[in-house]
Order: structure tokens, then sequence, then C-alpha cells
């Protein structure tokens, strides 16, 4: 596009962009997003684009949804702000605070919001730091994370994350944290290495990494129940039963981050059940509210709870919280989200058009360029290589996939590039027919790339 454009040359100006490489903005300047209607979204040149990745993994119901607007004005003009610290509350926050605990699994019961999913895994680890010390355990505050998981970007949830560009140059871990090996068999699988025994080597790594660290010492294993922005990636056959056992053997929690996976993405109400997940705490964002607002949430089991609030009243405070925390408008619209999500039955939706996406990406292994279609329900990744057989990556990684993120929008669909694996995960409203659309457009878009890689002309 040109960045002559008026708005562009405003955005260059001005803006600096999470994600981007702000010297290649500077060159391209942004596609301007004007509005969105269902699975669409339309720039501001009148050019219609399929929303392949809801938004930023996260618009459930659609863009343009009416009844969310609704709920957000109506809140807007009865009580636009109040805070919930100091004995306030307001009715908003309350009933989605008992809706959560209702349907969430297992014996979570209380529920502490943020603005996003980083503040809120950056919750999580001060909450099990106050929580140990609380119970006399100032020794145990190590997480266990995964390698290419995303727990956000603030200094403790992107210490928690395993990407290597989020610590780059930030410093970071900056809390202790091990990173575990990433669950990923097709890419970390060792020469004839079954499943089976790929899981057996993780859970003997996740033992021995205890041991070496001392049990006594490690808060809790934190992990998603799909890895989703580290590239997509559903966990082997019994992954999450054994890494449990062995936790709950040696007195570490279970932090199951489903600020992705939550409310319906897996086609299970959470992606806890979806693998048989009993989490300690569960933490959820996105489409909580379809990113209407900013919104996230800490939902902690009983036992934490009593032990924290215990030791507020020994203390006289629990010392954490955000002016937004249960902010009225974004906790009324998530209630009205999560009405919409139940009575248009779009879980069951998101299993069925599920299963229809999952099929139809399958169909595409045979690519000369796809390496690998992986997902579970709504959400999917194609990881394309330089060579099936070998499964190469590419010699410089991010390369392709970048020109497949560009190429797509020519196609009118939106798509996200996790290095070279694209990634899909569109709204739970979306139709076959709709789904058949956003394949023949990536189709498409594959066929473009595999022309442009003979070409060897550099990307755009």
């Amino acid at each position: 596009m040109s960045v002559l454009n008026s708005t562009a040359a405003r955005d260059i100006a001005h803006q600096l962009h999470p994600y981007t490489n702000a010297i290649r903005h500077e060159a391209i300047g942004p596609v301007v997003i004007e509005r969105g209607e269902g699975v669409y979204v339309y720039d501001d040149q009148g050019r219609r684009y399929l929303e392949g990745l809801a938004g930023l993994w996260s618009v459930a119901v659609g863009f343009g949804e009416k009844r969310l607007v609704e709920a957000a004005k109506r809140q807007l003009e009865k009580l636009p702000y109040y805070h919930i610290f100091s004995h306030k509350s307001h009715m908003p926050s309350i009933a989605l605070a008992e809706k959560l605990a209702e349907m969430t699994p297992g014996d979570l019961s209380h529920v502490f919001f943020t603005n996003s999913g980083s503040e809120a895994n950056d919750t999580v680890v001060k909450l099990l730091w106050y929580y140990n010390n609380a119970c006399g355990r100032p020794k145990k505050k190590k997480f266990l994370a995964r390698e290419q998981a995303y727990h956000g970007i603030t200094v403790a949830s992107g210490s928690l994350t395993g990407l290597p560009n989020n610590h780059r140059d930030f410093d970071l871990p900056a809390i202790p944290v091990r990173h575990l090996t990433c669950p990923h068999y097709y890419r970390f699988g060792q020469e004839g290495e079954t499943e089976a025994q790929f899981v057996d080597r993780l859970i003997g790594e996740l033992e021995a990494v205890i041991a070496e660290e001392g049990a006594e010492t490690i808060a809790a294993f934190i992990g998603e129940p799909l890895m989703s922005a580290g590239g997509v990636i559903p966990p082997p056959n019994q992954y999450w039963e054994r890494v449990q056992a062995v936790c709950r053997c040696n007195d570490i929690l279970i932090v199951a981050d489903e600020v992705i996976t939550g409310f319906g993405r897996l086609g299970t109400m959470f992606g806890s059940e979806h693998y048989n997940i009993q989490p300690d705490v569960l933490v959820l964002s996105k489409q909580i509210n379809s990113s209407y607002q900013p919104l996230a949430a800490v939902v902690i089991s009983d036992a934490i709870y009593k032990a924290v609030a215990d030791n507020t009243g020994k203390i006289g405070t629990f010392g954490h919280g955000y002016t937004g925390s249960g902010h009225p408008v974004a906790t009324a619209v998530a209630l009205e989200n999560i009405a919409i999500i139940e009575e248009r039955h779009l879980v069951e939706n998101a299993a069925r058009m599920g299963r229809v996406l999952q099929s139809r990406l399958a169909a595409l292994a045979d690519h000369p360029l796809v390496g690998e279609v992986r997902g579970a329900g709504l959400i999917a990744g194609v990881e394309l290589v330089a060579d099936k057989s070998t499964k190469a990556k590419f010699d410089e990684p991010g390369r392709v996939g970048a020109y497949v993120f560009h190429r797509a929008h020519d196609h009118g669909l939106v798509v996200r590039a996790i290095t070279d694996t694209i990634a899909f995960c569109p709204p739970l409203i979306i139709t076959e027919d709709q789904i058949e659309e956003l394949v023949s457009a990536f189709e498409r878009t594959l066929e473009d790339t595999v022309r442009w890689i003979a070409s060897g002309k550099p990307a755009y």
C-alpha cells in the first residue's frame, strides 16, 4: 500500500505498534480496519477480509454484534465506571464472578478481574507468591512453563512466555522459571521415537527438573491446554494427564492459561474439559467478552482463596489490583457475550465447524509446502516447510510466513503467521460456506507462494 495515504502517514508518525518491525512499518504502513460485520472486517479502502484469526484469537460472536453494543450502552448510561477497591462493588462484576464460578470446571470459586491476559498471568505469579508466603512456604516461588508457550508480555508473564523474541533485549526472564521442552511431537520427537515415547521423555524431563530444583521451591506448572500463539500445538495423547499426576505428587499447582482456549474455542466450553485438566487456577480473557472491552479473569480454587483471605485478615489488605479491575462496562458486555454463546449454541457450532475446518485443512497435507496440519476445534495451524521429507525449515525462518500473511490479504483473508506456521482461529459463528471461502483463499495464497519462492523475488 502507499504510505502517502494521510491516515497511514499519521499512524507511522505517532504509533509504536506491538509485534511489528517499526522500520518495516515505516516503509509499508498499516492496513487500516474501519468496520466489522460478522466474520468479516473492512478496511478504509472498502476492501473486505474474512477475519481468519477472530481479531486476535478473540472475537467469538463476530464483529458488530448489536447485543454487545447495547449492553455496553446501557451500562455506560447507568454506571460508566466504578472501582471494586476497599469494599466497593457493582452488579456486573458480581454477576460475572458468580457466573464464572458456576461454569468453570472443578472447585474454582473466586474471581480476580484484570484488563488483559498478560495482567492476569502477572497476577497469578504475585498471587501464588502471596499464597505460599501465607502458607508458611516462602521458598515455594518458582514456576514451570514450556518453550514456545505464550503467557503474556509483562515482566512476570513475559518471563513465563517461552518465545525468544519476547525475551530478547527485554532482560527476561526476570522471575524464577524453568522452561521445559515444547510438547510438539512433529518438531521435537527424536528419530525413531514414538509419540508415547516422546511423552515418556517429556515426563522424565519434568521429574528431573523437579528433583533438581526441589519440589519445595516450585509453586506451579503453567500451561495452555493447547499451545496457541507459539504455533498452534495440541498436546500429545496422555500428556496432560501425566503432567498433572507428577505435579500432584509433588504439591505443585496447575495453572491452566485459557486466554485463547476458553469459551468454546476447542468445541468444549473450556480447553481444560477437552484435555481433562483439573486446574487450581484458570486464566481467562479474549472470548470472555469477544474483546469488545478489555477484560480478563483469574479464577482460583477455594483452597487458594481461603489461604489468601486469611492472610489479608492478618496484614489488613490484599495489596494488589487495577483501576479497571471488574470494570462495569467490560463485565456487563461479558455477561451478554456469554449469554449469546450459550443461547446460540456456539460451543456446539465450534465443535461441528471445527471438524469441517480441520478436515478441509488436512486435505492440504500433500501440498509441497505443507509439513504438518494440526489443531482442535476452531483453531488450526499449517506449518510450511522447505522439504516435506526431512521437515527442513526455510533458510530464513519467517520469510515465507510473512509472504503468506501479506499475500492472503490480497485474497481477502486475514491469518496469523507464527514464523512459518499459518494460524487460523475464526469467530465461533463461522458457517460451513465461510470455512470453504477461508480455505479456498488460503489455497490460492499457497499457490502464489509456490510461484514466488520459485521466482526468487524478495518479499513485499
